[in-house]
């Protein structure tokens, strides 16, 4: 791994961790309403074995915190994140630092499918720009995952 993606992956931590600190600090914003019924993902059943219920409870909380870091900086005069490639790389950078490694879709490929299947069909797959039209739909999609993550936990 090249140093300048260290150095990346290791500025979109620290960004990541004072944007979760001032999140708290900020008042908090209208949540977009989910997406329809007929478009919501279901997930309870799918996790499996003795980490089920961990790793339902830890994607639920990761999605969840992702989802306010894209809404907050839609928020700002310029944003940082302003493509769909960005929005998944903070996903993935975010689960890689978090998890330390460990990938929960692997253990999980049940989950992983579906997640992957339903934040298709909601986002599609460009990676391009993002209006905030967009980027309302994002964070809609990583909140109702983080809904139903939570519900299979329980």
């Amino acid at each position: 791994m090249s140093n300048r993606l260290r150095m990346s992956i290791a500025a979109a931590l620290v960004a990541l961790a004072v944007v979760a600190l001032v999140i708290q600090r900020i008042p908090p914003t209208p949540t977009p309403a989910p997406p329809a019924p007929d478009a919501a993902i279901k997930l309870r059943g799918l996790y499996v074995g003795e980490q089920a219920a961990d790793d339902a409870l830890l994607m639920a909380s990761l999605l969840d915190e992702l989802a306010a870091v894209i809404e907050w900086d839609g928020q700002q005069t310029e944003p940082r994140l302003k493509t769909g490639i960005a929005f998944d790389d903070l996903r993935v950078a975010a689960r890689e630092m978090r998890c330390r490694g460990d990938s929960i879709g692997a253990r999980q490929p049940k989950v992983r499918a579906a997640v992957d299947a339903y934040l298709t069909s909601v986002l599609g797959t460009s990676g391009g720009p993002v209006g905030p039209e967009q980027r309302s739909a994002w964070v809609a999609a990583f909140r109702e995952v983080s809904r139903a993550a939570e519900a299979a936990a329980r």
